[in-house]
């Protein structure tokens, strides 16, 4: 969710203005998502290297996150939902008061499943996939997990969010304001699982619904692709192996039925 500083300067206004906005905005996107039937929805609120910022911005910032997850919990929409939130990344490292209020809207929300909204705060990617990485070595190191049996489904049992169900593979990436990169976002559940990406020039304050459909759009266009890919591939190994040999495998799956 890019730009909201960017949009605040170009108004004449200060940095906490833009990301009133910008929240704003995001509760439409979270709306717009349900219309659509989305299951998952990830934001990236705070990265780690947002911690660089002045304390004034990030004591506002972190002031508006927590009346964002306070006004979760009170909302009739996140019960007529059933939105259950999570807050990924190292949330230690952010204020007792915020994380009281995460851990009271994770629990708020703990029986609902319909959709999820997941809170990137305090993430980094790299650093998600060093934290999996020390707590799989303290279960090899204790003797709970044999080095042989770690796999890409372990891995992703100890990202975030901690003790509960791995995050789904991302089917699609949005980034507004411009600029063509990822920056640390979600890297292991992105890559290798050919998602797709929309990235505009609009600051996230100004991202509108036409922009959300048209990033839709480009998600089904990027999976009719690879559905063609997948049927070309097919035909291909059809035409390898020939009518004789496919009829042999069916006649032996059939039998070991």
């Amino acid at each position: 969710m890019d730009g909201n500083r960017r949009y605040a300067r170009k108004i004449g206004q200060i940095s906490s203005f833009g990301h009133r906005i910008g929240a704003d905005v995001t509760e439409k996107v979270m709306e717009w998502c349900c219309e659509l039937g989305v299951e998952y929805l990830t934001i990236y609120a705070f990265s780690t290297e947002n911690f660089n910022r002045s304390s004034d911005e990030k004591d506002k910032l972190f002031d508006l996150i927590k009346v964002k997850f306070d006004n979760i919990i009170v909302d009739e929409r996140t019960h007529e939902r059933k939105m259950r939130v999570h807050a990924i990344g190292d949330l230690e490292k952010l204020p007792e008061s915020l994380q009281q209020s995460i851990k009271n809207v994770e629990l708020v929300t703990s029986e609902y499943d319909k959709f999820n909204l997941n809170v990137a705060i305090a993430y980094g990617g790299r650093q998600e996939i060093i934290q999996a990485v020390r707590k799989i070595a303290e279960k090899v190191r204790s003797g709970e997990l044999e080095p042989d049996d770690i796999d890409e489904d372990t891995i992703s049992g100890h990202l975030y969010p901690s003790g509960t169900t791995a995050l789904p593979d991302v089917d699609l990436i949005i980034r507004t304001g411009g600029d063509e990169r990822v920056s640390n976002f979600l890297p292991w559940q992105a890559n290798g699982s050919e998602c797709a990406a929309y990235f505009c020039a609009p600051f996230w304050p100004e991202f509108r619904k036409i922009d959300f459909l048209r990033s839709i759009r480009i998600y089904q266009s990027r999976m009719k692709e690879k559905n063609q890919h997948t049927a070309t591939r097919v035909a291909h190994f059809l035409k390898v192996v020939g009518k004789a040999e496919i009829d042999e495998v069916r006649h032996h799956s059939r039998a070991t039925k």
